[in-house]
This record gives structure tokens, C-alpha cells and sequence, in this order.
């Protein structure tokens, strides 16, 4: 398995930053890479064994995940188990971290394998660079979607 790690700095609670991620079936809200999210399965909403879809914007590309770790306010491990995409399984940890009362440090872990055997092996040097690229600019996301959103709900 390949592991990419990145993080990003959130000005915001804890517990608004959780709030966001764990708003499991609705990750299009910030993510720039789909166009659509939604649940699958029984709907459950979050949680150890929630499922969701993953539609991205090039029409064709999907990802299928289930939540198997769920610590409030802490960690989320979110297992790939249906894609099209060019890794055969894969798993993403989100972890959060408090750096003071109004930030909060999230880092985000993703691990996969690669398809296509050989080939993929020689080309998973550029596609660690593209996921780096891809989950830096969610981070990044969320983070311009969070500050927004708790600056609304401050001045509301």
C-alpha cells in the first residue's frame, strides 16, 4: 500500500470542524472534486458502518466507502471498497487535533493500491503527487467552507 499524509490548520472549534466531516453523505458541500455525495444502504447518517457514493465532476469517476472507525471529536477511518478509480482498495484517516479553543489541526492520512500491476507500480510516483495535490486542496476546502460557515453562525 502507498500512504500520502497531509494536514491543514482550520480557524474554528473542534467541534464545528467535526461538524463538517461528520456530515458524512453531504462531503460535495465543500469537496471540489465532486458533483455529487450521498448515502447508501440502510441511510444511516454516520457512524461506524454509514456508506456513502462519491460522484466526481469528470462524470465518470466514483468512489464507494463505509466508515469503520469513529472516535467523536478525534478520528474518522473511512475504507474504500468500490471504485473506479485507479487504485483497487483504500482507506483515508481523518484525525483532529485542538490547537487552542478557535483552531483545530486536521490531518488527513490516505493509503491505497494501486491497479494495473506493473504499470501501476511504475506510475504510482505521479499518482501519490496527484492525490497529495487532490487531498491538500479538500483540506484547503473544508477549511474555506468551515471558517465561512462558523463566521455565519457567529454573526447570526
Amino acid at each position: 500500500m502507498v500512504s500520502i499524509a497531509v494536514h491543514q490548520t482550520v480557524n474554528a472549534p473542534i467541534a464545528t470542524v467535526w461538524d463538517s466531516w461528520d456530515d458524512y453523505g453531504n462531503i460535495n458541500k465543500f469537496h471540489p472534486g465532486l458533483n455529487a455525495s450521498y448515502l447508501l444502504g440502510k441511510k444511516q447518517k454516520t457512524g461506524v458502518g454509514a456508506v456513502r457514493q462519491c460522484d466526481f465532476t469528470d462524470g465518470k469517476t466514483f468512489l464507494k466507502e463505509r466508515i469503520s472507525e469513529y472516535l467523536e471529536h478525534q478520528r474518522i477511518t473511512i475504507d474504500i471498497y468500490d471504485t473506479n478509480a485507479p487504485f483497487r482498495d483504500g482507506k483515508a484517516i481523518f484525525e483532529f487535533t485542538p490547537e487552542g479553543p478557535s483552531k483545530t489541526r486536521v490531518t488527513m492520512t490516505m493509503s491505497f493500491t494501486p491497479k494495473m500491476g506493473i504499470l501501476g507500480k511504475i506510475l504510482t510516483p505521479l499518482m501519490k503527487f496527484q492525490f497529495k495535490k487532490g487531498l491538500r486542496g479538500l483540506l484547503k476546502s473544508n477549511a474555506d467552507y468551515v471558517e465561512k460557515y462558523s463566521g455565519l453562525r457567529v454573526a447570526a
